[in-house]
């Protein structure tokens, strides 16, 4: 296969899965209520919290600095964090075991009126599951973005998005991140409506 068919058939699943989620209500409305969610929390001074494993974690790092930076439009800094020292990743999972990774650090940081943006491509992370779940006992409201059918994640999260027919990790990811940027850009709109693009 040549490289120009290879990047060809790449962009074609990636169109198939952008048009997938376009098409599907549900998910239409879950990021209605994603962005609701997201919206509220920050009016009330809460904070933004996020996980996820490998390219999901660095999905959630890029969610993270672009409330404490900027996506398109200057505005006041917003709190947002990733769970991804890896000196907290690396302490909590020798010390607790790697499904306590994320649940340690909601328990540390996460207070009511917050919310977690969960990452997984498979929805089948434990340590993704146990930060959830760490969510949940706290009181804070708590976001999906899933593949493979979301996974056990799926039915623990108060809103979730599950890329639909897409089993491949990267075309979910392309998906995920599309995802954030535009509920940033939906919620930056409504806190900052008179910011110009």
């Amino acid at each position: 296969m040549t490289s120009k068919l290879i990047l060809k058939n790449v962009l074609a699943e990636a169109n198939d899965t952008l048009n997938a989620f376009r098409q599907d209500t549900d998910q239409m409305l879950a990021f209605e209520r994603f962005v609701d969610v997201a919206t509220s929390t920050l009016q009330s001074g809460g904070r933004l919290l996020s996980c996820g494993n490998g390219g999901s974690l660095c999905d959630a790092m890029h969610f993270a600095q672009e409330w404490t930076g900027r996506l398109v439009r200057d505005r006041p800094a917003l709190s947002a964090m990733a769970f991804s020292d890896s000196a907290q990743l690396s302490a909590i999972a020798n010390d607790f075991g790697f499904d306590q990774v994320f649940a340690r650090q909601v328990e540390a940081h996460g207070r009511p009126g917050d919310l977690l943006v969960a990452i997984s491509t498979s929805g089948k992370s434990p340590n993704v599951i146990k930060a959830v779940e760490a969510a949940k006992r706290l009181g804070i409201q708590t976001v999906g973005l899933l593949g493979c059918g979301g996974g056990e994640v799926l039915n623990r999260v108060d809103v979730a998005m599950v890329v639909p027919h897409a089993e491949r990790a990267d075309r979910i990811q392309e998906m995920h991140i599309k995802i954030l940027h535009a509920a940033i850009q939906a919620v930056e709109t409504r806190l900052f409506p008179d910011l110009e693009l």
